[in-house]
């Protein structure tokens, strides 16, 4: 999926830049919220990825200005339960989510119902992270480089097999965006999880696979899996030898799971804006920095408007590779 239109990727540097606002936070707490501890919905497992990035910046902004989080695991539904909780809470300040590309632009574009509408039904309160997905084969795999699976693929049409964690997921669709880009034609097998989708993997039963890079670093550095590509635009410091879909020769290729807080909609301006402040802070602390670089992830940021600008490009572009590659649930 080219994106030359898409809201530019904000840096490190904007990061740095938000944080120098910080100093606003006194004046802003002037006024009575938050008086009482606020909810955190994380519309997934905990223990996973997502819940254990909520907890960390919960604790780093908790550090900063003493206010008081309950992360509440809501799981299920690809993530709308939670999310539709978060939807019809009071507009008060005192709930807000973890969303994802998943929830917030895959799934209202392949379910045919959505209990919530990710346009009106939520105020974008911050930017988290975003985090890419690593191609990978198996350790003993004739293919080298990306332009070998992609050659493999050419040579025998709907015979390569795509192990995919789910129908839907940030892997799926980059599969189906390498597809479009190169014209190859590959058999998607869907699995309940990465976890399965792997050990068919590395049993020969599927050839090749889109995952995140916790799911697949330890085996990638045990020499189990072999990694040919990071979607990405750059490389990533955890796996500084594997090059990136664009540099194989596809520019502009990018296929991202990124993590981002909202609030109802109505929720008061004056405490998504002091929200805002409190994550940007948190993440730029060492600490925050360190853990979402171990498990692949770069930090954003920008204010509301810059999210929701972020979040509007996300959603119709994704919306659209949908409907174009006609994926369906399997």
């Amino acid at each position: 999926m080219t994106r030359p239109s898409r809201f530019a990727r904000i840096t490190r540097t904007l990061l740095l830049a938000s944080a120098v606002g910080i100093a606003g936070l006194p004046v802003l707490a002037q006024t009575a919220w938050p008086d009482k501890p606020i909810r955190f919905v994380v519309p997934y497992t905990p223990g996973g990825g997502t819940d254990t990035v909520t907890r960390h910046i919960a604790n780093t902004i908790t550090q900063d200005t003493q206010w008081t989080f309950l992360i509440d695991n809501k799981a299920g539904g690809g993530g709308n339960i939670g999310l539709d909780m978060v939807a019809k809470s009071k507009a008060d300040g005192y709930t807000i989510g973890m969303g994802q590309t998943a929830n917030l632009a895959i799934n209202p574009a392949l379910l045919p119902s959505m209990p919530f509408d990710p346009a009106r039904d939520f105020a974008p309160v911050a930017l988290v992270a975003e985090l890419p997905t690593v191609m990978v084969v198996r350790a003993d795999s004739p293919w080298k480089t990306l332009g070998d699976a992609i050659k493999a693929a050419k040579a025998k049409p709907g015979e390569v097999k795509q192990a995919l964690a789910g129908t839907g997921t940030v892997g799926h669709l980059a599969g189906e965006m390498l597809a479009r880009r190169t014209g190859i034609k590959v058999l998607n097998v869907p699995y309940k999880g990465a976890a399965p989708a792997i050990t068919d993997l590395l049993g020969g039963q599927t050839d090749y696979m889109f995952a995140t890079p916790q799911a697949v670093i330890g085996m990638v550095k045990g020499n189990k899996l072999r990694a040919l590509a990071v979607t990405s635009t750059k490389r990533l410091a955890i796996l500084p030898e594997v090059p990136t879909v664009a540099e194989s020769g596809y520019k502009d290729f990018e296929a991202v799971d990124w993590k981002v807080i909202v609030a109802p909609a109505g929720t008061p301006a004056e405490v998504i804006k002091r929200l805002n402040a409190a994550v940007a802070k948190a993440l730029t602390h060492p600490t925050m920095i360190a853990q979402l670089a171990a498990e692949g992830s770069a930090p954003l940021s920008g204010d509301p408007a810059q999210v929701a600008k972020y979040l509007k490009a996300e959603q119709a572009e994704w919306g659209k590779l949908i409907r174009d590659a006609g994926i369906k649930l399997e």
